[in-house]
């Protein structure tokens, strides 16, 4: 979330190179809905990371 707290990890596995999708239902680690706001989402793979931050509206 905006304050940097974890809401949620939704791929923790080691994947096949190649395009991958991931799809955020808006949940929490508790399947709860979130508020809308701005959440930041981080990709990581091998040395690399990406921090991003994207904006939930309902």
């Amino acid at each position: 979330n905006i304050k940097g707290q974890l809401v949620r990890s939704l791929v923790n596995d080691a994947l096949n190179a190649g395009s991958h999708r991931v799809i955020w239902n808006g949940t929490d680690s508790r399947n709860r809905r979130v508020a809308s706001g701005i959440y930041y989402y981080r990709l990581e793979t091998g040395d690399y990371s990406k921090t991003n931050k994207m904006v939930l509206m309902k």
